[in-house]
């Protein structure tokens, strides 16, 4: 497929939604096309959301064609579906720069476009967000339309069903899309899931609609009452079987099932929203990466790629290759260790092949679990694992941990159960941005009582870590970086870390470095260059920010000097309890200086300039350590 902008005919002249008013069917048809030349080009060399975004060209198209952005206002939950709606608002001459630093972002920004209504990242917030909107317009006396687009698992949380109760229960005039295409990253799972795409054909039948009534019934406080106007209604044999019914019961108007990539349904289901007030669902069946061969194939594998090759859709290959990512290194120790230990269970939440665990899946599906977008319930399901003597390990990425921060402090830690819990992409993770970035689990999580915390420097400390951490009777926290490990040769045998203690690397008496997990080497690199001009410095790989080892008061008077390194924030991070730790044990005469990130949301980009930008790279430790040992150089 040729990237040649001429081919972009008619997207070329579309600077705003106002310009596709005139467009026929037949042009919006053309255009469809080439926004995902457009996207597949573009894609192709900067990496991002590829097979969702393709999934939504009509979609998007039609909802810029009836309705008056950003008078309008159109809401993208999860954010990972808004290329098309970036291309047809302005950004065409910048799509370019999509997620490259400096360049535009990968998700809806309202700093960036006042068409980005509410910025996203995470996911099944729209419902919510679009009701708030819609209240705030309706107090103001507005009567434009507010548009929540919600899909690509989004419906698998919790929250997605709170925010339909309370629309349903206000009145409020909200139209809510749901972009059903059977998948968030991996596949949907699930009762309601299974709900949407089941087909009501064969022998199945029969025990399809016992199932349905099951999960009907569940549903506290409501399930007996949707039951109940099932049975009264004349058609209920017909409407038992549709998700209309179950909208309905949330008191929305049902408008679907409608084929997404059919620009003339499209159009005229939304047009005839226009006229309806009150909360309505528009249900559109989308195929995950349309267009795109590799991706329809394999639509969880391109969610998220690298740069990548058209024809193919292999990788763009480097010079080298790479050694293994930390993520499938835990993904091998976990298949290693439930291979002895049958308590082992592993929980995903709509992650299995981003947190290395679909191997786990495949050899032991007894006791592997993906609970879809609902981190919620993957921490309190893991708790009551845990209370029947199971060792759960929850893989999470860092900023999606947030969302169960409750559950971590109620289910786990005041019961102090021994559940595991693998972070992936703890610190900067690149291109993805603010929403992504894993810089905060430190600060959230080394407050909780009964919770250990542990960062590994390489991938054999990482293994040793978790073998560790399987044993432990409470609560256990291990973060570790997004990308590639170190390439180290794999230790054939695990050790166990003994809690809290940190491993001394170098010995000095003019400065200590105390460095966590993926600052642990640039501190050496930084240790090096200082014993260059002089200084002999002690580097200390901290291991453990909960606990902090006792020696760490003795290094600190014998020095003088700490220089404490750290990829989170420095509010309440590593720095930070090592402060507490001096001050609680009346070691004053130590000059302290702490690298982390700012009290700020970091912005996108590669992860070595943003390392770099922040002082977290060898450079930037050796201009602070020479800094904070300026007079004995």
């Amino acid at each position: 497929m040729s990237n040649s902008e001429s081919q972009h005919t008619l997207l070329n002249k579309i600077d705003s939604p106002s310009d596709l008013k005139g467009l026929s069917l037949d042009q919006l048809e053309t255009l469809a096309g080439e926004i995902r030349q457009k996207i597949i080009d573009t894609v192709s060399k900067t990496g991002g959301h590829l097979a969702p975004n393709l999934g939504v060209v009509e979609l998007t198209l039609a909802l810029h064609s009836v309705f008056d952005a950003p008078k309008d206002k159109i809401i993208w939950d999860v954010g990972h579906q808004s290329y098309a709606h970036k291309l047809l608002t302005g950004r065409r001459d910048q799509f370019h720069t999509l997620r490259t630093y400096g360049g535009i972002s990968g998700f809806p920004k309202r700093s960036e476009s006042p068409y980005d209504t509410f910025d996203t990242g995470h996911s099944s917030t729209s419902i919510s967000a679009g009701l708030g909107i819609s209240t705030a317009k309706c107090l103001g006396g507005e009567k434009s339309k507010v548009i929540s687009v919600i899909g690509d698992g989004s419906m698998t949380a919790g929250m997605a069903f709170e925010g339909l109760n309370q629309a349903g229960h206000t009145g409020k005039d909200l139209i809510v899309v749901l972009n059903d295409n059977a998948m968030s990253i991996a596949p949907n799972v699930g009762a309601f899931s299974s709900f949407l795409s089941r087909k009501m054909t064969g022998k199945r039948f029969v025990n399809f609609r016992k199932e349905l009534e099951n999960f009907i019934k569940s549903f506290p406080g409501v399930g007996e009452n949707i039951m109940n106007l099932v049975r009264k209604s004349d058609d209920s044999f017909i409407t038992f079987f549709t998700p209309g019914m179950l909208f309905e019961a949330f008191k929305f108007t049902y408008i679907g099932p409608i084929k997404g990539h059919r620009l003339d349904l499209l159009l005229e289901a939304f047009s005839n929203t226009l006229h309806l007030e009150g909360p309505i669902l528009v249900h559109v069946l989308t195929q995950k990466g349309k267009g795109y061969e590799p991706a329809e194939k394999d639509p969880a594998h391109y969610h998220g790629v690298g740069a990548f090759d058209i024809p193919t859709g292999s990788p763009s290959k480097g010079k080298t290759k790479p050694p293994q990512s930390y993520t499938e290194v835990f993904g091998n120790t976990m298949m290693e260790l439930a291979r002895e230990n049958k308590k082992i269970f592993a929980i995903t939440a709509a992650m299995p092949e981003g947190t290395g665990l679909v191997e786990f899946g495949q050899r032991y599906p007894e006791r592997f679990l993906d609970v879809g977008i609902a981190e919620q319930h993957a921490v309190t399901f893991a708790a009551g694992l845990a209370t029947e003597g199971y060792r759960p390990v929850v893989a999470i990425y860092s900023t999606f941990l947030q969302r169960a921060f409750d559950q971590i402090v109620h289910d786990i830690c005041l019961p102090n159960l021994p559940v595991t819990f693998a972070i992936d992409r703890a610190g900067l993770v690149g291109e993805d941005g603010p929403t992504h970035h894993g810089i905060f689990d430190i600060t959230y999580l080394r407050s909780l009582p009964n919770m250990t915390l542990m960062a590994p420097k390489d991938e054999n400390e990482l293994r040793h870590m978790f073998y560790t951490a399987l044993s432990h009777p409470g609560p256990v926290a291990i973060r570790f970086p997004r990308g590639n490990a170190l390439g180290l040769s794999i230790d054939p045998d695990y050790q166990t870390i003994p809690i809290g203690n940190a491993e001394i690397l170098k010995e000095g008496k003019d400065l200590l470095i105390v460095a966590l997990g993926s600052t642990v080497y640039p501190a050496l690199e930084a240790a090096g260059a200082l014993e260059d001009d002089g200084l002999a410095v002690g580097v200390v790989n901290c291991r453990f920010v909960k606990p902090l080892d006792s020696r760490l008061g003795e290094l600190a008077a014998s020095t003088g000097r700490i220089l404490v390194v750290e990829e989170n924030v420095r509010q309440g991070g590593l720095g930070g309890a090592i402060l507490e730790f001096l001050n609680d044990r009346d070691i004053t005469n130590v000059k302290i200086r702490r690298i982390g990130l700012p009290d700020q949301f970091v912005e996108h980009g590669p992860i070595d300039i943003l390392r770099k930008k922040y002082g977290l790279d060898a450079s930037g430790i050796l201009k602070e350590a020479k800094d904070l040992c300026q007079g004995s150089l």
